[in-house]
Parts: C-alpha cells; structure tokens; sequence
C-alpha cells in the first residue's frame, strides 16, 4: 500500500484557481466521495486558503493519482487540463517528507506560522469522524503532530510567531506609517481576524468588527476595546475604516466596487486599503481600479514573506534537519507492514499443523496422565517455536528493504499461505 500527496498551493497556483478548489462540498462528503474510488483506502483532506491536499493510501499509485485528480477537477467544475499544470503529486518517501514540512510551517506562506498545525489536527479530527482513515494515516498525521512539536521546541522556527495576519497589518503599516489613531474594520470573526486585531490594536488601532453573526462580532470586538456591527450593517461602517481586512468563509463577495465608491464619497476620497486574506475571495478585485482604494490579496504578501524567509533561513534548515532524520523512520514502519500479514499468516498456519498432529498423537496414546499430555503439547510449542524464530526474525529484519517483497512472495508460494 502506498501512500500518496496530491495538492495544490500558494507555490504552484493563483489565488483564482485555489478559490475555485476551496468552493465546493463539504469536507465530509468529498472525503465520502475520495474512498469510494475503487483505488483509494483511507483519505484525509487539507483545505486552508493558501493550500488543497489529498493525504491518501492506495495500492496501485497510477490508477489512484490519476482517478483523484480526475475526482478534483469534477469535483470543483474545473476542466482536467487547466488543473493538472498546477497539481503537485508526492509518493511514499516524499509525501511523508512534505506531510511533515507541512506540518512544521516550513512550507506555509509565512515560515513559522502557527495555523497550519492546527488546521491539519481539525483536517484529520473530520476524516476520523467520517471514518476514512485507517492504520497508516492514522499514524502518519501522529507523527506529523509529533515532528512538528519537536520542532517548535527544538528550534527558533516559532520565535516572534507571524501568521498572515501580521504580515497583512506590516503591509499596512508601510501604506500608512503610524498605525495610530487609524480605524480598522474586520469582516469576519474567526481565528484571522481575531490576530489580526491583536496585531492593529497593539498598533493603537480602533477595531470594528462586522459579522454574520453579531454575537460574535460584538464577542471579538470587546476583547479590544472595539464595536461589533451584524454584516446587515456593513456600508453603514464601511466609510468609517481606514484599513479593511475580510477573512470569512462565504462563497459569495463581501464588498463590491460600487460600495466602496460610495464609502470614498462619503470619506471624501481619503484613501482606503483593502486587504483580503480569504479563499474564495471576499472582495471584489474590481476595487483595485478604483481611485484612492488599495486592494491587496493573499498573493499580494508573498515579497513580506520572503523578507521573513530570510531571517529564518538557518532555523529552516535546522527544522529540515530534523525532518530528515524522521521520515526513514516513519517509511521503514510503512514498509514493515508489508511483512506483517505474511509472519501472521505462516505462524497460523505452522501453529495449526502442531495442534492438528497432536491431536491425531493423542489418540493413539490413550493412556497418557494429563501431566504427560501437558509436557507433549509444551514440547510441541517449543519446538515450533525453535523452528519458526529465525525464519520469522530474517522475516522482519528485511521489512524495509526495496526488495522485500521478493522474499514475501516467496514465502507466500513456498507455504501456500492465503493471500489478502
């Protein structure tokens, strides 16, 4: 069984296509849909903004890879050819290799970020309540939980933690110098938008908060000092913002050009600065043609991001470090149990052959005290045992090799072993 990476990210794709990714069917119904590929045994699914991945177990890779980007592409409407370009694929060594650069931030738009861990815990809390992971994805995303802990603690990789969230209040901080005394409006109020108030109100920004739900927009804006509006009321506040930051996960836009002209009117046309962290998008890309606003999207922070990479590149190199030592690990565990049905299934069958010819000894010794037929059916186990242990033991000890399943197969015909 091979375990298998196929995804897209903020490194291969556009924001456009990864918003089309990102809309769709539930998590649950698509990993529903994945393990119903006759290929495919256990899947779990990673979709955040700025990335897409498919972790799954197959047995024949070729068939399995191209029936999950055949799914992906009808899945989200898009035609096979304008995806595939943008798709990356990793197998065994290398998925594992990536699942735990994922994991570690190491390949997150801003290096040392702390999200994505938990983004991945709440990826596979879903596929384990939908029932679509088995024993190695189940020890894989462990694993990957357990490597990135090691790292974060091992390392400076989180030192002066960033996030998106930072990196866009940085970015607003050269448009307009001082943060101070500047008005911020959150659309939205999940774990983006509650950084990204962390970060402005540190600044001296006033926060708005506007929210589906009001409760938790008033929620969000109280542990800053701030308003809580219901979305209802968004072009009320909107002339209000110097700074508008959107993170939700609506399908639909949030601000369009023609509300943000209206808004410029009534601020008489001193300057707004939009930025929008979310996938799909929540404002309207039209509003970078309009006088005086300044919209900026997730890819629009990629040269603040490689102004961090620069300070993190000796404690990138530290975390790959110990990627590198963990992934052989992980894979000679993968490897092994290849072997493992095969040991089970000659050690059953070695073990019923001693008891059935015990049973045809014991009939023809009648008069055998129980202590005796204890001492025969002991001597029997021992010697079984004797025979087996170093069969079972090379068995093992070649779990790991490329060629392991040579010896397998030969095993296998030679005993005449069931093969699952």
């Amino acid at each position: 069984m091979k375990i298998i990476v196929v995804g897209l990210s903020h490194k291969t794709a556009p924001v456009s296509l990864r918003e089309q990714v990102a809309t769709g069917n539930s998590l649950e119904q698509q990993l529903t849909e994945l393990v119903t590929l006759e290929p495919i045994l256990e899947a779990v699914l990673l979709s955040t903004c700025n990335r897409f991945e498919i972790y799954f177990v197959c047995e024949n890779q070729d068939i399995a890879i191209t029936a999950t980007q055949q799914w992906l592409a009808q899945s989200q409407n898009i035609k096979l050819e304008n995806l595939t370009p943008y798709l990356y694929t990793y197998q065994e060594e290398q998925a594992v290799n990536h699942g735990f650069r994922v994991a570690a931030s190491l390949d997150s738009l801003v290096v040392g970020e702390a999200q994505i861990l938990g983004q991945l815990k709440q990826a596979f809390q879903t596929a384990t309540d939908t029932k679509t992971t088995g024993t190695i994805l189940n020890k894989l995303f462990q694993r990957m939980f357990k490597v990135a802990k090691k790292i974060r603690t091992e390392t400076g990789i989180a030192k002066n933690p960033v996030s998106i969230a930072s990196v866009a209040v940085n970015l607003a901080r050269r448009i307009f110098g001082k943060l101070e005394d500047h008005t911020c409006l959150l659309i939205g109020a999940g774990e983006m938008c509650e950084l990204a108030a962390q970060h402005l109100s540190s600044q001296g920004v006033k926060i708005i908060v506007v929210n589906r739900t009001l409760e938790n927009a008033k929620k969000l804006a109280e542990q800053f000092s701030g308003e809580g509006f219901a979305l209802s009321q968004l072009n009320e506040q909107l002339p209000r913002a110097d700074i508008i930051l959107s993170s939700t996960g609506a399908e639909e836009l949030m601000v369009e050009a023609d509300m943000v002209k209206a808004a410029l009117k009534q601020r008489r046309q001193r300057p707004q600065f939009y930025i929008d962290i979310a996938v799909p998008r929540d404002l309207d890309h039209e509003i970078a043609k309009v006088s005086n606003a300044f919209l900026y999207d997730i890819d629009d922070l990629k040269q603040i991001v490689e102004d961090n990479m620069g300070d993190r590149g000796r404690e990138v190199s530290a975390a790959q470090k110990i990627i590198d030592q963990e992934s052989p690990i992980f894979v000679q565990w993968h490897k092994s149990l290849a072997v493992v049905p095969t040991v089970i299934a000659l050690k059953e069958k070695i073990e019923a052959i001693r008891d059935q010819e015990l049973k045809k000894l014991q009939k023809t010794l009648p008069d055998l005290s129980p202590q005796e037929q204890e001492k025969m059916e002991k001597f029997a186990r021992l010697l079984v045992n004797k025979i087996l242990h170093q069969p079972l033991k090379n068995l093992n000890s070649i779990a790991s090799e490329e060629d392991s399943w040579l010896y397998v197969d030969a095993v296998q015909k030679l005993f005449e072993l069931n093969r699952k």
